[in-house]
Parts: structure tokens; sequence; C-alpha cells
């Protein structure tokens, strides 16, 4: 039914000229919006939808983004943080009109085939990067390349990138921790990236400005969503001569390793041992008893940067490259416990 109903179908039905409803369906400047509403509505009505195709081949875009997701450790969107921000990603920009594409990041039957290249296969209008080695030199050839593109948690010169706001959140993190009494405060952190350096530095800085020693045994890297690291990091801080009384984590699965090394030693997290996630993922909030963490903001994270990506390519000239920031929020849970 939809290849039958035609521009001059909806001309008739409209009253207006072939012209008007072409303007109204490709959303000139040049009419009113009540009537660009009124013939899109009519259009609606009668199951008129415009060919992919000809729209692209008459705006020169596909109307389609690509999304660059490589998760090293395999768990996909299985991820929740990444998959809550694509999730508000993706629904941003179809709302908008545009699909998204995951480019091929295993190189299947492509190999020779890099991310930049596949991007302009596809023909995408712009590109997300989230996830991914920032300094893969595939990666750093798409962020030279011509395609727009819009970082998450990651930035490079003269890209915009949207960010969650981690100094902020790890001041607030070991705030809170400190107002609970905590002055023996440890930091399992993550691989090293951007994010893990600014959550690192901030973490001692705000140490720092409260007046706690942070002992170096008190710092170990482990990995982000790598629960075997983080129990046995965890093993090997409770084992100290002066172990630490509250022990912060990565990201909440992390924490969630943490956590059963403390069970295993026969401690219970809250009350003998204090730990806090970072992301406010679901399953850690709804625990017994909840996670401490600091939610991050995923849904404002994945429409600003469909907003500013869309943004980057219906208005090049005037669209400021920038670092957004998004403020995350405590969740207090249950276990920091209050001691002194």
């Amino acid at each position: 039914m939809n290849q039958k109903i035609s521009m001059k179908d909806i001309s008739d039905a409209c009253g207006v000229s072939i012209a008007t409803v072409s303007k109204a369906l490709n959303d000139r400047g040049d009419i009113s919006e009540e009537t660009k509403q009124k013939i899109r509505s009519i259009a609606s009505d009668m199951g008129y939808f415009p060919n992919a195709a000809a729209k692209a081949l008459k705006t020169s875009r596909s109307y389609n983004l690509g999304v660059l997701f490589v998760d090293d450790a395999m768990s996909g969107l299985t991820h929740d943080y990444f998959a809550h921000v694509l999730d508000s990603f993706k629904r941003t920009a179809e709302a908008s009109g545009y699909d998204i594409t995951f480019i091929n990041s295993q190189g299947e039957g492509q190999q020779s085939r890099s991310y930049l290249e596949h991007a302009r296969y596809r023909g995408f209008d712009g590109v997300v990067i989230a996830c991914v080695n920032f300094y893969d030199p595939k990666v750093e050839e798409l962020i030279r390349g011509n395609i727009p593109v819009v970082t998450i948690d990651h930035v490079f010169d003269n890209r915009i990138a949207i960010m969650s706001n981690n100094i902020k959140g790890m001041k607030d993190l070991v705030t809170y921790c400190y107002s609970q009494g905590h002055r023996k405060i440890a930091y399992v952190h993550g691989a090293y990236s951007s994010v893990t350096q600014s959550r690192l530095s901030s973490f001692y800085k705000t140490c720092e400005s409260f007046g706690i020693d942070v002992p170096e045994e008190y710092v170990l890297e482990g990995d982000y969503r790598n629960t075997a690291k983080a129990f046995a990091c965890t093993e090997q801080l409770l084992k100290l001569k002066d172990p630490p009384t509250c022990i912060l984590y990565p990201d909440d699965f992390a924490a969630i390793g943490g956590i059963g090394a403390i069970h295993m030693m026969g401690l219970s997290p809250g009350v003998d041992v204090s730990v806090a996630g970072f992301d406010g993922i679901p399953i850690a909030m709804r625990m017994h008893p909840p996670l401490t963490t600091l939610h991050q903001d995923t849904e404002s994270l994945g429409r600003l940067a469909a907003q500013r990506l869309i943004s980057l390519i219906d208005s090049p000239r005037t669209t400021v490259i920038e670092q957004v920031t998004v403020d995350g929020q405590i969740f207090p849970g249950g276990t920091v416990g209050k001691i002194g």
C-alpha cells in the first residue's frame, strides 16, 4: 500500500500543490509549521512513507549513523553502562529520523577494511565512538577522517566529546565515604585510560583535601568489569597489616567481585568492610544490601551524543566543538557503613 501512495495523491487530499507537499515532507523552512503538520498527518493517515533510497539521493544523506563499539571484555551490549547509553542514543537518533548501524569491528570477510573505510562504504552521515581502544590506529584514522564524529568518554582535539563527569563523580564518592567516618580508603582502579586517569587524580586530590594519607599499597590496578581481578585485589587489601575500612572499585561489576571476596573471608560488606562502586547498574542497586555507587546519567549521555552528532551533520559551521560533561549522583545504598 505504501508504494501506491504518491505525492500527487497527498496533494489532492490536502488541496495543495505537489511542491508544497514535498516541502512539508522534507521539512523545508518556506512553509508554515501548521501546514507542515497538517500535510504530514494526512500523509501518515494515508499510509505514505518516503522511500529511504530516494530520500538519500535527493538529500545526499543516508540518514544512517554508525556506532563503533568494541568491548575488549567481549560483553557486547550486556555491558550495562554502555547498553543504556547506546539505547538512549538510538532512541534520540530515531526520533530525528535516523537509523543506526554498528560498524563491523571484527572484520569478518573484510579483513583489509578499516573503520573509516567501513563508514564510507556504508555512507554514514556521522559516527559515535564508545568503549574502544581510542589509541588504536584504526580509531585515530576514523577521527582524522572527514565524517562527523562524536566520542563518548574520551577527548580528542577538534572533536565533540560527551563525558561523564568522572572528576566530580570520584570527588563525590570519596566525600561521601569521608562523611561516614572513613579515613582508610583504598581504590582498585581500572586499566589505564583517560577515564581512569581522571578518576585516579580526583581520588588522590580529594583524599589530600581531607588530610587523608593514602598508602601506596592501598591503590591497586584491577580492570573494568573484571570480578576475578577485583576479588584478588580485595583479598590482597584485607590481608594487609593495616587494612582499609573502605574500598572503591572501578565499576559495579568489579565491586560485586570484591564483595564476593569479603564474604569468602567471613566478613560482611557495609559492616566489617565498606564497599562502593561506580556506574549505578540496576542489578547492583537492587542487591541486599544495595551497593553504594556513583550513578551515571546514561540517559543524558546518549541523548546528548545523538543531538550533538546530528547538529554537527545539519549545521557543521555553527556547531561548537567542545567537551560536554554530565554529572552523576551518589546512590547511598547500604555497603558504606558509618564508623567512628
